[in-house]
């Protein structure tokens, strides 16, 4: 415990700071900020005098010292804040976006990796401005919701992602909701997808959403108890909070889809093509046998009319 001891000088000086605006991933107490109070929950939490809290602050499954420390570093200064996360309401059902600060990075997958297919090369430098991505795949909940119906083949659980969603519907679905919440959302970008799900300026570097380890964040052939995508949030998140970004449905990007797009692609938020016959989908699906499909710089695509109970979506904003 000399580790935990060791701040409390240091934090003795942020007893008077104000609370940050928004809320964190790091916010334990549910007051919209990552604070003193936060570190003082997580620190009875480890000495067994609180229980059931949300104290697994660096989602790593455990409540330890380093989400203690997380939550130190961020008040002292020394990292960055944790993700800032939006909850939203439509017809009384929740759902959350995750702020995602830009940032260059090498997209495309790298000359030694033998699983590639060609439309994932060459590697290339990409610049994004700051957005907002989903926490999870919008759930059958959430486009119910919206919608009124529930389009998705596999059912009996609203918290499933929804499915057999055609590119076409979900701009219609994205319609509805920007009438209802007078919000923008949209489909990710295709750089934007690949950037999220690697991690973003927190990227570890990882083959697979948040590990290479694809067992531990992916529902695919070798880890789902039955047919069909699974529950959202039931795996390890990756380093931006951001859940089953590898397996359980395919998710549509905004862009067409052109295998050598990547050899002419702008360096700054790029969209893709202006035309095209399919648009581009990512992050393999609950029935890839292997998980070779479920590798961050993925991809493929199918005509946009076209629905499958292999894909839906994720929210950007």
């Amino acid at each position: 415990m000399k580790r935990i001891y060791k701040h409390f000088i240091a934090l003795a000086a942020l007893l008077c700071m104000p609370a940050m605006a928004s809320a964190v991933t790091g916010d334990v107490t549910g007051d919209g900020s990552a604070d003193i109070d936060d570190v003082n929950m997580i620190i009875n939490q480890m000495l067994g005098f609180e229980t059931g809290l949300n104290c697994d602050t660096n989602g790593d499954g455990t409540v330890d010292v380093d989400d203690l420390n997380l939550v130190i570093n961020v008040l002292l200064g020394l990292v960055p804040a944790p993700s800032e996360v939006t909850t939203f309401t439509v017809n009384g059902v929740t759902f959350t976006m995750v702020t995602v600060e830009g940032g260059t990075f090498t997209m495309g997958a790298s000359d030694d990796d033998t699983e590639a297919g060609s439309d994932e090369t060459p590697a290339h430098q990409v610049t994004l401005t700051d957005f907002s991505i989903g926490s999870t795949e919008v759930t059958q909940e959430v486009w119910q919701a919206v919608m009124g119906t529930n389009p998705s083949y596999f059912t009996g659980d609203l918290q499933r992602p929804v499915e057999c969603v055609s590119w076409n519907t979900c701009s219609d679905f994205l319609a509805a909701l920007n009438q209802l919440t007078g919000k923008t959302f949209r489909l990710p970008t295709e750089a934007e997808w690949e950037y999220a799900a690697r991690g973003g300026k927190k990227s570890k570097g990882y083959k697979y959403a948040g590990s290479d380890i694809v067992d531990e964040v992916a529902w695919y052939k070798g880890t789902i108890p039955s047919n069909g995508p699974q529950t959202v949030a039931t795996k390890k998140p990756n380093e931006l909070g951001l859940y089953d970004m590898s397996g359980n449905v395919w998710e549509w990007c905004a862009d067409w889809y052109d295998k050598s797009y990547y050899s002419n692609s702008p360096g700054s938020n790029p969209t893709g093509p202006t035309t095209g016959y399919s648009r581009v989908h990512r992050g393999g699906t609950w029935s890839n046998p292997n998980g070779e499909q479920l590798r961050v710089s993925n991809r493929d695509c199918l005509a946009p009319r076209n629905s499958s109970r292999y894909i839906g979506l994720r929210l950007a904003l």
